[in-house]
């Protein structure tokens, strides 16, 4: 029987994340103010909802390789030199499987947390799944209001053996649905920067691929904490997708003409994916596509779901800025580096904006 109130040791803790009960678990309880372990400091508190990008719309990929190519690829490559973020439509993934996939991801959360809780780090029969809360709790001095299932991909049998069954088929199925889409779209971005790029070094870049359902439940204080607090992603390209409550935030960075950082939502467009470049990219372009830096807002009305498909290099890929640029630029701004290196260091620290680049920004 879990406990109806929490002292002020780790009795907490201990429900939420090593017994696997999870924020919902709380939830569960009845809880009607958020605890102080999830209390964030007032500056990275989400108080406002903050601008909508009003004039926002979404990329249309099918008219790729038609009369319009050429403003579609520009479109692209604009949205990753400056926000970094951009929606996309006629992707490639059916619709109804998009639907299929918040559904999939509800049910799987919706389970006792003894079922589960069977996919803990230290519990999981396989290291392909993932069970857990928050990013990195054990570091955090305030905990994420966030859930969340991550399944590794390293083939179709092993996903279809090891990943859950309330959601492994269609998790799959998004998966590959979506894979042809972050290729074309990385030798997009590489064509637009001069570089014709090997298939096998695209592999590579792209070759580690993991899905994530986040599980953000309603929360009784959503002006006091996150869902998911400031950071960028570690990889090449993240395709997200979102359902139709939003809470999703992007950083815009300021520039020489004077206009200041602001948050901005990313608004749910029915029907399309968002996709954000990752500090992977940003190194390889030397900084000219930017890694952008998000958050994501919790909700008090109803619980909401995000599914992000995260598409990197394989730990033993080296990744520098590409020489083409370097040698048009004059300098490399980052270092070389083993991608596993980078990802022991993204994962060994709370989030913190992007300040997992410092580990190989050159001085």
């Amino acid at each position: 029987m879990a406990p109806a109130s929490f002292d002020e040791g780790n009795s907490l803790f201990d429900f939420v994340v090593r017994d696997g009960n999870g924020v919902k678990g709380l939830v569960d309880l009845g809880v009607t103010k958020v605890p102080d372990r999830y209390i964030q400091p007032p500056q990275e508190r989400i108080i406002h909802e903050g601008h909508v990008e009003e004039h926002y719309s979404a990329i249309d990929l099918s008219k790729l390789d038609g009369p319009d190519h050429d403003q579609v690829v520009e479109a692209i490559a604009r949205a990753a030199e400056t926000l970094g973020f951009f929606q996309v439509v006629n992707h490639g993934v059916p619709l109804e499987l998009l639907e299929s996939l918040k559904e999939a991801a509800h049910l799987f959360f919706s389970q006792p947390p003894e079922k589960k809780a069977v996919y803990l780090k230290g519990v999981s029969l396989t290291p392909l799944v993932k069970y857990g809360t928050s990013f990195v709790p054990e570091k955090e001095k305030a905990l994420e209001w966030k859930d969340y299932i991550s399944m590794i991909y390293t083939n179709d049998s092993d996903a279809l053996h090891f990943w859950p069954n309330e959601c492994k088929e269609v998790a799959l199925e998004y998966l590959k649905k979506s894979t042809n889409m972050v290729r074309r779209i990385v030798e997009l971005l590489m064509e637009n920067l001069g570089v014709t790029m090997e298939e096998d070094r695209v592999d590579g870049l792209i070759g580690a691929k993991m899905v994530n359902m986040n599980f953000y439940p309603a929360c009784p204080n959503p002006e006091l904490t996150v869902g998911v607090g400031r950071h960028s992603d570690m990889g090449m390209l993240t395709v997200l997708l979102q359902d139709g409550i939003g809470g999703l935030y992007v950083k815009t960075e300021g520039d020489a003409a004077g206009e200041e950082e602001e948050w901005i939502q990313i608004p749910p467009i029915s029907g399309a994916l968002v996709i954000n470049i990752g500090d992977t990219l940003q190194m390889l372009s030397n900084g000219r596509y930017k890694s952008a830096e998000h958050r994501v807002r919790t909700t008090s009305t109803e619980s909401r779901v995000s599914i992000p498909i995260f598409t990197s290099p394989r730990p033993t890929e080296k990744i520098s800025p590409l020489p083409e640029l370097v040698e048009r630029d004059g300098l490399a701004r980052y270092r070389e580096f083993a991608f596993a290196d980078y990802m022991t260091n993204f994962f060994g620290k709370a989030h913190q904006g992007k300040k997992s680049l410092d580990f190989a920004t050159t001085n």
